[in-house]
Order: structure tokens, then sequence, then C-alpha cells
């Protein structure tokens, strides 16, 4: 086998590889002769076809089953022979059976960077002190009467703002109705901000059957295409109103709002604790952000394209289901996903230059995924998806499936044993109030 090796770029790397006629002839014949067993041709009896004949016939489809096997037997002989570090599969090219009888391709691939880690100890982290304040509560239990208000006719009055109303509508450009724009029977809480604000003050003071027409002149940068640059005249029919009767705030309302609760103080206790839980994981991510930054900054490499290209394919498939899950085309909302795509390309390079980063603190401090992070995974997928772990276990029965769950538990050991050697400096909140907890019981810790 012989073996060339051309760099294309700082990291692209074209393998070139020759297989000699004396490896390649046997597994031709091979092939051929497997066929000519279990062929069958008019004028010769089964596994009696002369050989040039079955070659003939079958020649492109032997070709190319060998070459495939070829190409799988000596690619990773290459790559150890001349010690080549992929970080991209194979993009396989040019391959062809010469005329002296020998098979040739060309693999192109990417490498592993190679770069010096800078200092990525003692890296200088804020951490706020978590305070939920007394009003923060209050607006969540508002919320909550808000939600479990019950509705009763309006007809005597006036919508206002607080009312539910019921309505038609449809969007209109130089007197053509837009089909995308068009609702009916919506219901919409006034002030809420779920439709146009200007729309939503048109209705108010307008009462049962009365209806409304307004025109909006919708800027260039609208995301909407049906709304972007056009002045859109909107044509509302009042259809219902309904008045909220807000429940009292009381131990029956804690009741009311799960059997968990038996006073309204267990309630409040309950949204604190919701709260704290939320920051708690609002500031850890802020923390992590902070910590790959500095060590983004600190570390400057080029990294594979491919790489970044998938990391960019990533997020384009999750913003599509984003939007699908709710209820959008990426069209329908304004979405150019080429041009994510090619906004993306930034970010992408940045995470994928972090995990590189990661992987080479994790290789210099000899930090591992164990049987016990696994199992800690799996448990962790079980309580998130009400599975039990032997259902998580068969999921992730495959090495390949268990590849991304095994790079993900590493990060974090990565990320935990990085903050454990931060200097943190601990910030007091803004509004200076300190957490509260129940005396037997403490906010939840952020330890891992």
């Amino acid at each position: 086998m012989q073996v060339n090796i051309q760099p294309t770029g700082a990291l692209g790397r074209t393998i070139s590889i020759t297989l000699p006629a004396d490896e390649v002839a046997p597994k031709l014949k091979a092939e051929y002769e497997k066929i000519r067993q279990n062929a069958r041709m008019a004028g010769f009896r089964k596994g009696k076809t002369p050989l040039n004949v079955i070659e003939k016939t079958y020649k492109p489809q032997v070709e190319a089953d060998v070459a495939e096997k070829l190409i799988q037997e000596s690619y990773f002989d290459a790559i150890g022979k001349e010690d080549i570090d992929p970080v991209t599969h194979p993009e396989i090219t040019d391959f062809k059976y010469n005329d002296d009888g020998s098979f040739s391709y060309d693999a192109a691939v990417e490498v592993r960077p190679i770069f010096t880690l800078a200092e990525y100890k003692g890296i200088e982290l804020e951490r706020p002190v978590i305070a939920i304040s007394d009003e923060e509560v209050a607006a969540e239990l508002e919320k909550l009467r808000r939600e479990l208000a019950n509705l009763r006719d309006a007809d005597h009055r006036p919508a206002a703002n607080g009312d539910v109303v019921l309505i038609d509508f449809q969007g209109y450009f130089k007197g053509n109705p837009i089909k995308q724009i068009k609702n009916t029977d919506f219901s919409l809480e006034l002030g809420s901000g779920k439709l146009e604000p200007e729309l939503e003050a048109k209705l108010v003071g307008l009462t049962k059957g009365d209806e409304v027409q307004h025109e909006i002149d919708y800027p260039e940068n609208n995301p909407n295409p049906f709304l972007k640059g056009r002045r859109i005249e909107f044509r509302i029919s009042l259809k219902d109103v309904k008045e909220r009767l807000l429940p009292e705030l009381d131990d029956e309302f804690a009741k009311d709002v799960s059997e968990t609760f038996n006073t309204l103080d267990d309630l409040k206790f309950s949204i604190r604790e919701r709260r704290m839980k939320e920051r708690l994981n609002q500031s850890e991510g802020a923390v992590v952000d902070t910590m790959m930054q500095a060590l983004l900054e600190r570390h400057d490499f080029e990294v594979p394209k491919r790489l970044v290209d998938f990391e960019v394919r990533q997020m384009v498939k999750e913003a599509e289901e984003r939007l699908k899950r709710s209820g959008f085309t990426p069209e329908q909302a304004g979405l150019d996903l080429k041009r994510l795509a090619e906004n993306s390309q930034e970010i992408a390079a940045k995470r994928v230059r972090g995990d590189f980063i990661l992987k080479k603190i994790a290789e210099v401090e000899n930090i591992k995924v164990d049987e016990a992070d696994m199992e800690r995974g799996f448990k962790r997928i079980g309580d998130q998806y009400r599975m039990s772990a032997a259902e998580v276990k068969e999921f992730f029965k495959s090495r390949d499936d268990l590849l991304p769950l095994m790079g993900e538990l590493l990060n974090e050991k990565i990320i935990n044993f990085l903050k454990e050697a931060a200097v943190v400096k601990t910030i007091e909140a803004a509004n200076g109030e300190t957490p509260t907890a129940r005396p037997e019981e403490t906010p939840a810790s952020d330890d891992k």
C-alpha cells in the first residue's frame, strides 16, 4: 500500500492511497466467483457460467462492491501508518481501478488542531447571592389568581383592559384580504400584548357586536414576510366580552392551585423555592458562559471547518424544531434559514473551539467518564422522561447512541473541575435581599 499525504489548509489533509494489483485482483476474482456460483444465465447451468461472461455482465456491481470493501479495509491502516488523527469522517473521492490492476482513491479529512493550553485554573468568576423578593412572589400569586379566575359575561359594559374578549379579525393589503392574517373566534386578554398594542387599544371601550378598523404601517425589518414594509388594514369584530372573577388569596385558593398545599404560606414557599431553583440554574449558566468566554479569549486556533458546518446545521435544525413546536414554518416566521446559517458561523466556531479546549484539559487532568457518571446520566434522563433505568439503558444499548451522552457527561465533569479551580467572588443581589428557607430545609444545591 502506498500512501501520500497532501496538506489542504491548516487542518485539511488529502490522503492518496494506492493498493497494488496483487491485493486487488484476488478480491475481484473472489467476488466474481461468488456470483458465478449462484447466477442463472440463459444457456448455462447454475454455477457453470464462464467467468468472462460473469465479468462482462456484473462488472459495474462487482467493482463498486469491492471498492467499498477495499476502502474500508485500507483507510484505517493508512491513517495508522501515517500517524494521522482525523476528527471528521473521510470524504472519499477519485476512486478508480487503474490500468496496471491497482486501485486508488483519495480521502479528504481534517485533523485535530495542535495547540498549547494557556492557564485554565483560577479563572475569576462572580456568583451573585440569590434573592427572591416578596414582590416576585406577589406577582406570581396574582398570575395564578388570573389563571384560576372564573369568567362571566360583561355585556353590560364596554370592554376594559383585563377583560377576555372573543374576536374575528382579517388583515387587508391594498384592499385585498391576506389569508395568512386572519383568525376566527380568537380569545384575547386585553392588555396582554398577544396582539399589536395598537389593535388591543382599539378594542378597549367597545361593546359586544361592535366592529373597528385600524391601519398599521410595518417597517421593512419586520420578521413577518406578510407584514414587512406594508400598510395593513385590520378589520375586527368584537363577538363577546367576559370579565374575570378573581378568587381571594387564602388557604382555599392554595388548595385549588394544588392538593399538595394546605395553606397559603405553603404556596408562597413553593413559589419562592421554585424561583430560587430557576435563579440558581440561571446563575450557573452565567458562570459557565463567563468561564468558557475566558477560555476562548486565552486560546486562539483554527478549528476544522466541517465540524463547524455540522454545528451550524444542528443550530439551524434546532431553530426549525422550535418553530415547529410553536406551530410555525420558517416562512411564516420570516426566518431566512440561509442567513441564519451564515450568522451562526462565528458562534458555531466558538463552540467547536471550546470543546477542543475542554477535551485537552480532560486529557491533561486525566478526567474521564466512569460507570458512576453513566449511571447518574441514565437516572437523570429517566427522571426527565419518566423512564426506568433499565428502559434508558436499553435505549442507549448502541455505542453510537452512547457517544453523545458520554461527551455531554465528560464536559460536565470538566466544567465542574474548572469551577472548583476557579476564584469565585460572591456579590450581593441587586435588591439586597437574601434567600429564605424553612428552618428544616435549605435551597437546592448546585453541586453535581
